[in-house]
């Protein structure tokens, strides 16, 4: 419009509205740092569900919003208060009735006293011997036909929420005929349906006789069933949370209310519905407490919220395996929690699908686990972590140069990229800088100008990192440093050293060879012994697999070896303090290696006496070497020399 002025600027009113829900590869890495810190993988991916990516709205917040309105509902009120409003009208009844007999004369006056002095102390069994009763009193025989109306329109409009003016229409004949063929065409629709019959032409026909009692509007029987299926439950829910005398009270004052053709039609509808939806929970009663007494409807609600919101938890724990968020009904916490808890529900939803859709994660029999995608992003996370400690400088006693070592120069170069062995290209690495910063003296580096002498194959190597899974790597906080090692060492194998044969061992009580996934989602042994001589026994076995390449062993440990197998039936057999057939044993398999030309170098987490001796004692007899890093120091170590090792002595 002519005159209108319009300004555009940055977005100020809260987060961005068009921006994705969520960074899906932040969240992946969210995932890697809680595995890289030594936590379970599938814990970690539970975790971020449950906190929600950077803090947002995660499975815990709504959890805890539901228990705590799952808390509110069960001091809502009294659930006798049925029982106790009938014996509130009952005795207002009696007592208009016993005022206007005691102005009357005669002798039915005085049988009728009588007759109410004699009454039961049973509120259901009073209602029902006054069923007959000849009131004297308009008041009281009103009093008396509110205890009956009201209850069977209570009823009657907690089954049915499409009965307008349940009250009027519970005493209304007319209304009560129109019911009970209701729910008699109704019973005979979930019988066919029981039977497995083709029910898509009755139940179309049975919504537009009886339509005007479902608002909810269902779709087709499972949905009709699944709707009076919870309200029968909560009605049995009630009776189970009231003790045997008030239940007995409130079944017998609704068979009084109902008569015997309504109450034998809902019976029936009971019956159905529990055989078509076993899964919810009939037989639990609930301990709900509080001042105000609640109606039977009231009382009812209350129950089928609790159970509502129990189901409710029961998705949001994920506690089950194959568990997904799909699970989460998301107009169920709508309607528990608010639009706001849905808002949340489905942002979760959308970042497990989106995790899934572009290969972030992958679901087996157990639930959702890191994909090789993202376990790659994972593995190529730790060797950067490695790598940004190597990029300090040399230690101790590591040789880290590595000029020459990539094989035969071919004339070529390439951008440098970290984990290259490569001799710099010194001309072109210049040339770069030059034409990047300007002819300036001295000539300014940046990462970006390195490139790298491209060179021909280079000769491979079979390596085996042994790494001790015993639970004081974890219990010592070595059990982070210990897996990012194994995932940098096995990425950066994979990425710039393809020709190398690499093989991870994981040793406790026994040792077993681990891929990268199965290393990701290791735990630890809880079971006593380090079986060091079986993981060497397997370590010799890949070396043996590939014969022309150089062999190296590279052992992660914390303790000596307490465990060793049977020679006589293969079994691990664990004794603490070590025993000598355990050292002899893992020293022949130290033996078998050394003569095979391997380099076996150890790296000793730890301080303990008894395992540096044993540690010292096998890299002189290997002609290998000892290392003592600190735990965050573990990956620079093992990495360096890997890279020395694999130039070979041979």
């Amino acid at each position: 419009m002519a005159g209108n002025r319009f300004r555009y600027g940055q977005w100020r009113g809260g987060l961005d509205p068009l921006a994705p829900p969520y960074d899906v590869r932040a969240a992946v890495d969210e995932v890697g740092a809680d595995v890289l810190a030594g936590g379970s993988l599938r814990e970690a991916l539970r975790n971020l569900l449950r906190r929600g990516p950077q803090g947002r709205g995660g499975l815990d917040d709504l959890a805890a919003r539901a228990r705590r309105l799952r808390r509110e509902a069960l001091r809502r009120g009294d659930l006798d208060g049925t029982v106790t409003r009938a014996r509130a009208l009952l005795d207002q009844a009696l007592a208009a009735e016993r005022d206007e007999l005691r102005g009357r004369d005669g002798d039915e006056a005085r049988f009728a006293e009588t007759v109410l002095e004699n009454l039961p102390r049973s509120t259901a069994r009073a209602v029902a011997e006054l069923s007959g009763y000849e009131w004297a009193s308009a008041e009281a025989r009103a009093t008396y036909q509110r205890i009956l109306d009201g209850l069977r329109g209570e009823v009657l409009e907690q089954r049915f929420a499409g009965l307008r003016d349940a009250a009027r229409a519970a005493a209304d004949p007319q209304v009560q005929r129109q019911l009970a063929a209701m729910m008699r065409d109704l019973n005979d629709l979930l019988a066919r349906h029981a039977r497995a019959e083709d029910t898509t032409d009755a139940f179309a026909e049975f919504m537009r006789r009886h339509g005007e009692f479902f608002p909810e509007r269902p779709k087709d029987v499972e949905e009709l069933v699944d709707v009076l299926a919870r309200r029968s439950a909560a009605g049995e829910r009630l009776m189970r949370s009231l003790s045997e005398r008030q239940r007995a009270e409130l079944a017998g004052l609704m068979r009084q209310s109902l008569g015997d053709r309504l109450a034998g039609e809902l019976s029936a509808l009971d019956t159905h519905l529990r055989a078509l939806r076993p899964d919810l929970n009939w037989q639990r009663g609930e301990r709900v407490r509080g001042d105000q007494p609640l109606g039977y409807g009231e009382a009812t609600g209350a129950l089928g919220e609790i159970a509502e919101l129990d189901e409710l938890l029961d998705a949001l724990e994920q506690g089950h395996p194959g568990a997904s968020l799909d699970d989460v009904d998301v107009e169920a916490v709508t309607r528990t929690l608010g639009r706001d808890a849905a808002d949340d529900v489905r942002r979760l939803q959308e970042l497990e699908r989106e995790l899934r859709r572009q290969g972030w994660v992958a679901r087996d029999a157990d639930g959702l686990t890191l994909s090789p995608k993202a376990l790659r992003r994972l593995a190529g996370t730790a060797l950067r972590r490695v790598f940004a400690d190597l990029t300090a400088g040399p230690r101790g006693q590591h040789d880290l140069r590595a000029a020459g070592a990539a094989g035969e120069v071919g004339g070529g170069s390439r951008p440098w990229e970290y984990g290259d062995e490569q001799p710099l290209d010194v001309v072109r690495t210049l040339t770069r800088a030059v034409r990047r910063a300007g002819p300036t003296v001295p000539v300014p580096l940046a990462v970006e100008d390195f490139e790298v002498v491209e060179t021909e194959r280079r000769a491979s190597a079979a390596v085996v990192l042994c790494v001790d899974l015993s639970y004081s790597m974890v219990s010592q906080g070595r059990w982070g440093p210990m897996k990012q090692t194994a995932l940098a060492l096995s990425h950066l194998v994979a990425t710039r050293f393809p020709q190398d044969a690499l093989q991870i061992v994981g040793f406790g009580r026994e040792a077993t060879t681990l891929t990268r996934q199965e290393l990701a989602a290791v735990e630890p042994d809880l079971e006593q012994g380090t079986n060091l001589q079986h993981a060497l026994r397997l370590a010799g076995r890949h070396l043996r697999r590939h014969p022309g390449a150089e062999p190296v062993v590279l052992v992660v440990t914390d303790g000596e070896p307490t465990a060793h197998l049977d020679p006589d039936d293969g079994q691990a057999y664990f004794h603490w303090p070590p025993l000598p057939e355990t050292i002899e044993a893992t020293v022949r398999e130290v033996d078998r290696l050394t003569r095979y030309g391997a380099t076996l170098n150890l790296f000793m987490l730890g301080d303990d006496p008894g395992l540096r001796r044993f540690v010292d004692a096998v890299a002189r007899r290997s002609k290998g070497r000892m290392f003592t890093p600190d735990a965050d120091d573990l990956g620079e170590y093992v990495v360096s020399d890997y890279l020395r090792a694999r130039r070979g002595r041979r």
